[in-house]
């Protein structure tokens, strides 16, 4: 805290009184580049004024309170001498701050929120593409219990326990139009997936609130990071479940879709794409000649350019046709764009048709084209320049246990047959040719 300055003629207001009423303050230096004024009125009290030094000879001068001539101080709008001189300093680190780049002073213990706060704007700043789902995650999940902790007095238990409360919590069903919270669903604990499913997601919430906490500890708000350090992720939470269609499962998908929706799933299939990113396209995003779609806004921030088969460039031929270049090429029936969360209905219709279950998602689509290249020994870096990951890591975790291998291959040539499983009688009938399926 700084020194409280002492002055004979300015600390009481009895000193104060007796000074001759004038426009220009007297002046008492604080600090170097700053001082405090009072203004003595002819009537009535006076007031405080801070002034700063900005350069040049110049100051840059403000009002900080009235003075406590003929009432009390409340250190809110009557100053004493004392908090006169706290709140000239406080506008003043404030102006020092500005000058730097940096917000407004803090005010109060820093907590867990206002680390969140401050972490989530710093990746505003960055252009993140994902912040606006941690920033969900973390009102749902880690303010609640953790949000009015100061950061200083956290502990290593008191996440431990959060964790592992968060872990064993109920999983959160989609909120309806109507309901002003949102529902639970119990986890069954004799469900070795739905518990490796919680822990995944306490392992991603564990992720944003441990970057939230490293981003305060980094700009000084704490001096240890120990706490949370200490800290780790459920182990074998996050193995991939990898979901793909057969090939057969894949025509029947597409058979039990109409119009626009039928494009925009034969789309899916043929490139990897994501909803949103497919949604976004625009007819000038198809090159013809290259044979490529290009997808300008990803998740990862980052464009890319999807090579196209020859059923792919059909597709995008036939969906472009006719159109301007800003036309988005995906639409609905009736002319409109698709939104966030209208492909989840026709979806699950269209695998009730199929007699798809579990119902296939835009997700595991984009995990059925990469799936398919992978069995069929297309690189690592290949599949993972056409799904727009960063490097090869994520591609390995999910695809690379599909692809043909050295290993395999030798076990499948060297062991010998034994003959102790009999052939099966059942043999699988070929599809019937329709009309809406005459490849068949």
């Amino acid at each position: 805290m700084a020194r409280t300055v002492r002055d004979t003629n300015l600390e009481t207001r009895t000193a104060r009184l007796r000074l001759a009423a004038q426009r220009k303050p007297y002046w008492r230096l604080l600090e170097t580049g700053l001082h405090l004024g009072y203004r003595r009125n002819s009537a009535g009290s006076g007031t405080w004024v801070a002034r700063r030094f900005v350069g040049d000879g110049r100051y840059k001068e403000t009002k900080v309170g009235t003075a406590d001539d003929l009432q009390d101080a409340d250190g809110v709008i009557l100053h004493s001498f004392r908090q006169a001189q706290e709140a000239a300093r406080h506008w003043w680190r404030s102006e020092e701050r500005k000058e730097l780049g940096h917000g407004p002073e803090e005010t109060g213990p820093f907590t867990v929120n206002k680390a969140l706060d401050a972490y989530f704007a710093e990746r505003d700043r960055r252009g993140s593409k994902s912040v606006a789902k941690d920033r969900s995650n973390a009102d749902l999940r880690i303010r609640p219990e953790l949000g009015e902790v100061e950061i200083a007095k956290l502990t290593t238990k008191r996440l431990r326990d959060w964790q592992a409360a968060l872990a064993a919590a109920p999983r959160l069903a989609r909120a309806s139009r109507l309901a002003t919270k949102r529902r639970a669903k119990a986890i069954d604990t004799n469900d070795t997936d739905a518990v490796r499913a919680r822990r995944s997601t306490a392992n991603r919430v564990l992720t944003v609130l441990k970057a939230a906490l490293n981003h305060a500890f980094h700009e000084g708000r704490t001096q240890s990071d120990e706490p949370w350090r200490k800290v780790k992720p459920f182990r074998e939470a996050d193995a991939p479940v990898v979901r793909f269609l057969s090939d057969d499962e894949c025509r029947r998908l597409v058979n039990a879709c109409n119009g626009g929706f039928r494009d925009l799933v034969r789309a899916a299939l043929l490139t990897g794409c994501r909803y949103g990113e497919m949604t976004r396209m625009r007819a000038s995003d198809f090159n013809a000649e290259a044979g490529t779609i290009a997808v300008r806004v990803s998740k990862a921030g980052k464009p890319r350019h999807v090579a196209l088969t020859d059923e792919g460039q059909a597709l995008f031929a036939n969906t472009t046709a006719g159109k301007t270049g800003r036309d988005p090429i995906f639409t609905r029936d009736d002319g409109k764009p698709w939104g966030a969360s209208h492909q989840q209905r026709p979806i699950e219709a269209a695998s009730k048709i199929a007699n798809i279950d579990p119902p296939a998602t835009f997700h595991i689509l984009r995990h059925t084209y990469a799936s398919m290249l992978a069995m069929r020994g297309v690189p690592m870096g290949v599949i993972a320049a056409q799904l727009g990951h960063a490097d090869t890591r994520i591609t390995e975790k999910h695809y690379a246990h599909l692809s043909p291998n050295y290993v395999a291959d030798t076990v499948r040539a060297a062991m010998p047959t034994f003959g102790i499983v009999e052939r099966g009688s059942v043999v699988k009938l070929k599809p019937i040719k329709t009309a809406d399926n005459p490849a068949s």
